[in-house]
């Protein structure tokens, strides 16, 4: 994954972050005038999205799950043969892990719960 560099300075009566020039022809999705929502995830890392026009933002979202799921689907189309099955071994564990677990897709899980 490429890493690119920049610089925060002052830009009329705002600061901004400038970026290397390649880091825009490689993601087009971060032209100029795009809408951008920057998200601090952890003390000296944020996260920059786009803001599409026309979609509303998901409230909900959270950042970082979203950059990961995005990673893992890039990873999945690009390197297929890196995807493999559970074991009958792994299942197992898993299902004596959650037996008697009772949830549905509405639950939500509580704030105070930290992974």
């Amino acid at each position: 994954m490429p890493t690119f560099t920049g610089s925060i300075t002052t830009t009329g009566k705002s600061e901004a972050i400038r970026l290397d020039k390649a880091l825009f022809r490689l993601h087009p999705e971060f032209r100029q005038k795009a809408k951008v929502r920057a998200q601090v995830i952890a003390p000296g890392h944020a996260l920059i999205s786009v803001v599409e026009e026309g979609i509303p933002e998901l409230q909900d979202e959270d950042p970082v799950v979203t950059a990961f799921l995005a990673f893992l689907e890039k990873d999945m189309k690009t390197r297929p043969e890196r995807i493999a099955s559970l074991s009958k071994r792994a299942i197992a564990r898993g299902s004596r892990l959650t037996k008697g677990v009772k949830v549905t897709d509405e639950e939500r899980l509580p704030e105070d719960i930290a992974f």
